[in-house]
């Protein structure tokens, strides 16, 4: 049989979808698997559980018109019937696009949660359901790996391993199966960047949205504090429209005897990391991508927390995670933009100090 998956679209949803993979090829061990996914995350589709990737372009700023953005998924669902025929196809991404794609293409048995108006199109249509706990809600991940299971039963072999609680540790991994993440395996064609000889740690101090970044102020004192706790240096890493930040930040620890920054932004793709974020005594993110990928490939990784609920999106991995919040009574709102007035404005983030950052992680991260 053909299978095809629509792949999340941001880098913290693909990695996310990890063990969805890993429990896809364990049940189709023989049959062929094919990713579709768009541009950026292309380097992070895990080539040992899949036989190709379909990369498909996302409609241009002058093309965001509905006929245009019709006329693109149109141009998508034709090139993949040519490559079918399909037998079972699972959309991650909850939108009504990648819905149309899967009936375009003419899949067979097409599966997705039923939002977005989209279950018309989804002849294996899953409810949406979370529980009626404030304290206990699905975990992304999990919610992928549901949509393994047969009708609305979870899938048994993962049965109780997503949904934990907030307070305790997410284990991700089945025990005995998934101590470590094969990133060699995982991402064949990457030519990953050699870490530094000396101890040192990471820091990834970019985010998308307003509502997950921290002060560069904060990261640029947490960085005096780790080097006047350790004398390690700090290696910062991102993409392109980190490197301004990373810049700022080594110009203003310039001639700082203790704290030392230095700058690896956009040296290559995320997966180029893999080695650099296994090796570190601990990285500090935002609530980001790169969290997701630093604790997958086995870093541990203190996250500064804004909007995001944790519950839902706290990084999987072999690595530990921990994660620093100011809980005032707006969080989480996990929105992109914070909607208080001036006085209240990004409180969640003003809250959190380098101070209790730093506390967390000579608790529990750093390693000797």
């Amino acid at each position: 049989m053909n299978i095809l998956v629509r792949a999340p679209n941001w880098i913290g949803d693909q990695v996310m979808a990890y063990p969805f993979f890993h429990f896809l090829r364990k049940r189709y061990p023989r049959d062929r698997i094919v990713s579709v996914c768009v541009p950026w995350v292309q380097d992070l589709q895990f080539r040992n559980l899949i036989d190709d990737v379909v990369v498909v372009r996302p409609p241009l700023e002058h093309e965001r018109s509905l006929w245009s953005r019709l006329g693109a998924l149109e141009r998508v669902g034709k090139e993949l019937k040519n490559k079918g025929p399909w037998g079972l196809g699972i959309t991650l991404p909850n939108s009504f696009g990648t819905a149309w794609t899967l009936w375009r293409a003419g899949v067979e048995a097409r599966r997705g949660y039923a939002l977005e108006g989209r279950g018309i199109l989804l002849n294996d249509a899953r409810p949406w359901r979370e529980s009626e706990s404030a304290t206990f809600q699905r975990h992304r991940a999990q919610a992928y790996v549901d949509l393994l299971s047969e009708g609305d039963s979870p899938a048994p072999e993962v049965r109780g391993f997503w949904g934990t609680p907030p307070d305790n540790d997410l284990d991700p991994w089945i025990r005995g199966e998934l101590e470590r993440f094969p990133a060699e395996e995982a991402w064949p064609d990457v030519m990953a960047l050699e870490p530094p000889s000396e101890p040192y740690w990471v820091l990834a101090p970019g985010a998308t949205a307003e509502s997950r970044r921290w002060s560069e102020d904060q990261f640029a004192a947490l960085a005096r504090r780790v080097g006047a706790e350790t004398g390690w240096p700090g290696v910062i890493v991102g993409g392109p429209k980190e490197a301004p930040i990373a810049a700022r930040l080594t110009a203003r620890l310039q001639g700082d005897r203790q704290a030392k920054l230095k700058d690896w932004t956009a040296r290559g793709p995320v997966t180029s990391l893999h080695r650099l974020f296994s090796q570190a005594r601990f990285t500090v993110t935002n609530e980001s991508g790169l969290a997701h990928v630093a604790s997958l490939c086995g870093s541990s990784v203190q996250i500064v927390c804004g909007a995001a609920d944790p519950r839902r999106t706290k990084p999987i991995g072999p690595g530990r995670v921990q994660v620093t919040v100011n809980a005032v009574d707006c969080w989480p709102c996990e929105k992109n933009h914070c909607s208080q007035p001036e006085g209240r404005y990004l409180q969640c983030l003003k809250g959190i100090h380098e101070r209790d950052v730093w506390d967390e992680i000579s608790k529990g991260l750093v390693r000797a």
